[in-house]
């Protein structure tokens, strides 16, 4: 195939590269650059700079060869999702029924939240937070509920 303008101009630019890099002495550079303007054809051209990291015609795309598996890295197994304590939500859904309950879910609320908490903490489960509020709120449902009482007490003991 006869050679154009613009692929002389490849080739004396690989030319170029190789001879900054080092690749060609002065008078080789020199010489080849000559015989590259001069060249009719590609395979003049490619002769030309064969013996270079480039070439004037577009190489052959590189088409990765599947790997053997024994090259893969091993795949990394996936880890189970850490699921959350039954015991801690049933301890919070307690404890938000407590107002609803007049405090009958108060202490199954402080129950299940203790028993949540050891749990979690042996077993790394979720929920330690549920735990807590259905704690925290069931210990507020027997305050109050002792608050209430208390104050019953007081006013029969005073005679009102």
């Amino acid at each position: 195939m006869r050679a154009s303008h613009a692929d002389r101009e490849r080739a004396v630019d690989v030319l170029k590269a190789g001879f900054a890099e080092g690749r060609l002495q002065q008078a080789e550079y020199e010489q080849r650059i000559t015989r590259a303007y001069q060249a009719q054809t590609h395979s003049e051209l490619q002769m030309l700079v064969a013996d270079l990291p480039q070439g004037p015609v577009p190489q052959a795309q590189f088409t990765p060869r599947p790997l053997p598996a024994t090259f893969m890295p091993m795949p990394m197994p996936m880890p189970m999702p850490v699921r959350t304590n039954g015991a801690a939500t049933g301890a919070l859904v307690c404890g938000i029924l407590t107002p609803m309950t007049w405090g009958a879910t108060s202490i199954p609320a402080v129950i299940l939240g203790h028993k949540a908490r050891a749990e979690i903490r042996r077993t790394g489960e979720r929920g330690d937070g549920q735990a807590l509020a259905g704690l925290v709120l069931g210990w507020l449902g027997i305050g109050g509920w002792a608050l209430f009482l208390l104050l019953l007490v007081l006013l029969a003991a005073t005679g009102h």
